[in-house]
């Protein structure tokens, strides 16, 4: 394993999260006062991410790593769990359910899409139906497309969402241990260490794009992009469609990496030879690969939690910013992406929750929110 702090128990999972660019200022400048949080919902049992149907303003869907998904109105958790996976779901080290994105046509087919690892210790995506009560879903109607095995208990990524193009994209860690033992990182004939693309569009399983890099090649179709270490949360910009990739470190180096939209793909983002913009393996090159535009040391943290570029309405000054964060130190910061670079790189010490930030989430309005280990979740808005 990579070096980590001593902290709890169930969220091992964070602590042990860890992975040219630059690199991360060790002071970045503090922005005008003007951001603050607002407190949504308390008591949720280890919630790890947040999402909602497009077009849904009233409902909040938050996934909880013990196996839950609720749903919270009004400012209130309901009674009953949205979904229940409990006695399917692993909970050990980094596992758990781990991720939930609702497909672009819910409203019509009511459809939704869960990333967990069951419990011989496999990723496992799987698709659901809403029943017909909208604030339950039909547990009957689970339908497996992908199982990975994964060798270790660590590392198995578990961020899903759809991008603009309709596919579902699926983050997957490179196995797991420390230092990725098993070579998946630059291994493009598994899936590990990587970001998959599918068509989730029929009835079966799934099916590859055509326009997928790795399409009729020696390599596995499924790759997006590769060479990551543990992907935890990515996300779409959903105004520029630019892909952003918080790829957890191992000893050092934590990173994000920004694809613009219409890349064709490919990209390898040089794990395990390289950790953030530093060589992680000995003589290492970064020729062939593709660097962060941000890389911070553990002097400053030690696990990586992305976020989202802010589009909401609310806050107008934050517009166009992406937001970030570090489980172990509990700091967010923000940059802008352009020109290819991370521009206008901020500290948002009004925005620290008090507790170790699991996952960032994005509402159907664009709005954000933090969700912290303590069972919190909260808001961030104009003050």
């Amino acid at each position: 394993m990579g070096r980590r702090p001593a902290m709890m128990t169930i969220f091992t999972l964070f602590a042990l999260l860890l992975g040219c660019g630059s690199s991360e200022p060790d002071d970045p400048p503090l922005p005008p006062a003007g951001l603050g949080l607002d407190t949504i919902a308390s008591g949720l049992d280890a919630p790890v991410f947040l999402t909602a149907p497009p077009g849904d303003t009233a409902r909040l869907f938050v996934v909880e790593k013990s196996g839950a998904i609720r749903i919270i109105r009004n400012r209130s958790v309901l009674a009953a769990p949205f979904l229940d996976l409990t006695d399917s779901v692993s909970r050990g080290s980094e596992q758990g359910l781990l991720g939930m994105a609702f497909s672009p046509d819910y409203a019509t087919s009511g459809r939704f899409y869960v990333s967990y690892t069951r419990l011989n210790g496999s990723s496992v995506i799987a698709r659901y139906q809403v029943s017909g009560n909208a604030d339950l879903a039909d547990p009957a109607s689970g339908f497996t497309l992908l199982t990975v095995p994964q060798p270790y208990s660590n590392h198995n990524g578990g961020m899903i969402a759809f991008g603009p193009d309709g596919y579902l994209y699926v983050g997957l860690g490179d196995g797991g241990s420390g230092g990725d033992p098993q070579g998946t990182g630059q291994d493009r004939s598994d899936l590990l260490g990587s970001i998959l693309r599918l068509d989730v569009s029929g009835s079966g399983t799934y099916t590859i794009p055509g326009s997928n890099p790795y399409v009729n090649t020696a390599y596995r179709g499924e790759l997006w992009n590769w060479g990551l270490r543990n992907p935890w949360r990515f996300s779409f910009d959903r105004q520029a469609g630019d892909l952003y990739i918080a790829d957890v470190g191992q000893n050092a180096w934590e990173e994000v990496n920004v694809q613009p939209a219409g890349s064709a793909g490919g990209e390898n983002y040089g794990w395990n030879l390289m950790e953030g913009t530093n060589c992680y393996t000995s003589g290492c090159s970064p020729a062939g690969l593709t660097l962060p535009v941000l890389d911070y040391g553990h002097n400053q943290g030690c696990s990586v939690t992305g976020g989202y570029v802010y589009r909401g309405s609310a806050i107008p000054a934050l517009v166009g910013h992406y937001l970030y964060a570090d489980y172990c130190n509990g700091w967010v910061r923000s940059f802008q992406y352009q020109g290819g670079q991370a521009a206008n790189r901020l500290d948002r010490a009004e925005l620290r929750p008090g507790g170790n930030i699991t996952s960032f989430g994005e509402d159907a309005r664009g709005e954000l929110y933090i969700l912290t280990d303590n069972g919190r979740v909260q808001r961030i808005v104009s003050r």
